[in-house]
């Protein structure tokens, strides 16, 4: 039997592993709070741009900070972020908006003053958590953790359906290409590295659909709970 208690359910991964696809689905079993805290990051660069902030001016991205307006609504099948008032879902799934926010992530006094709102997150009767450091930093306390993986190849090929659904074009060379620089970028810089919780259930979702993650993780809590 599941505490009543409220608990935090980190999943971190890679871009395109199925992380938010996987938390949404979690967050909406568990009727639980969800954060794509990949989305704050994108959210933060998307702020930047439009104001001409230098992504690379750690200084300027940190004055954002306290004018940074954003929330999430629950969408169809993802959250739906906000940035001061406006729906800006379909500008931060492009890829360019994926390469802005790994820019920003390398800046670690920007990490550390958005954890904060990160951790706002955090209400009864819970919280599922998806990015890169959740189980490592934000939430390094949280009752469950989990680490979803896929090859390149495959999480290309997820992520060009998914733009390609939104209407948007797409190539998948391209974006295999961009994935495994931002890799590099992520698994290799100084600010929270991208690498799985020692305590976390390292998930290869791969060969697996989303429904098949989405039991596979549902029953470990279960059981775990």
């Amino acid at each position: 039997m599941m505490s009543r208690e409220p608990f935090v359910v980190a999943i971190d991964g890679p871009g395109g592993s199925g992380k938010g696809s996987l938390a949404f689905s979690i967050a909406r079993a568990l009727d639980f709070h969800l954060l794509d805290s990949g989305a704050i990051y994108r959210l933060l660069a998307l702020k930047a741009e439009k104001l001409g902030v230098d992504l690379d001016d750690e200084d300027k991205l940190l004055e954002l900070l306290p004018d940074f307006d954003i929330r999430f609504e629950t969408g169809a099948e993802l959250a739906i972020p906000y940035l001061d008032g406006e729906d800006v879902a379909q500008s931060v799934r492009l890829e360019s908006s994926g390469d802005a926010a790994s820019q920003v992530a390398r800046h670690g006094r920007v990490r550390k003053g958005l954890l904060a709102v990160q951790r706002a997150f955090f209400k009864p009767p819970g919280l599922v958590a998806d990015g890169r450091d959740m189980g490592t930093v934000v939430f390094p306390r949280a009752r469950f953790k989990f680490f979803l993986r896929a090859s390149v190849e495959i999480r290309a090929q997820r992520r060009y359906k998914q733009l390609i659904n939104m209407g948007l074009s797409a190539n998948i060379a391209h974006l295999q290409a961009d994935m495994a620089e931002r890799d590099e970028r992520d698994q290799n810089r100084n600010a929270s590295p991208l690498v799985p919780a020692e305590d976390a259930l390292v998930v290869d979702s791969s060969l697996l659909d989303l429904d098949q993650v989405t039991e596979l993780v549902l029953g470990h809590i279960k059981e775990n709970g």
